[in-house]
């Protein structure tokens, strides 16, 4: 059973930063893609980034394209993103996600190719 546990999330102005954290509990980390969502208030989650299993491949939403930046370290097991030039569009609770299987050759940009979930972090973007 992998555990994902974020952190990092908070309260930051418009034009800011923040680098959102995403620990799994399994130690085969290194075999699964990894992908991060977000959901804003009353709207569907959304695919934000993903990153393959190897590192070697990213890719990302266009709303958050140029802006954000996912990366892995697999001996610590976690995956970050680093969030720069915010925006209040951004408020949203960011999920992060393994996928159901190891070693895919793509980075699926779908909810359901994820079978383990976080329970997500709050990132509040003021104007």
């Amino acid at each position: 059973q992998v555990q994902l546990v974020e952190s990092g999330g908070g309260l930051v102005q418009a034009g800011g930063s923040l680098r959102l954290s995403c620990a799994a509990s399994v130690s085969t980390f290194s075999s699964y893609v990894m992908g991060w969502f977000r959901q804003a208030p009353g709207k569907e989650r959304e695919f934000v980034a993903a990153i393959s299993w190897s590192g070697g491949r990213t890719d990302y939403a266009d709303s958050v394209q140029g802006r954000f930046t996912i990366s892995r370290d697999s001996p610590k097991n976690t995956v970050y993103l680093q969030m720069n030039s915010l925006k209040p569009e951004d408020t949203a609770v960011y999920y992060c996600a393994a996928d159901r299987r190891a070693f895919r050759r793509v980075t699926p940009v779908v909810e359901y190719e994820y079978g383990y979930w976080g329970q997500g972090t709050q990132v509040t973007v003021s104007s």
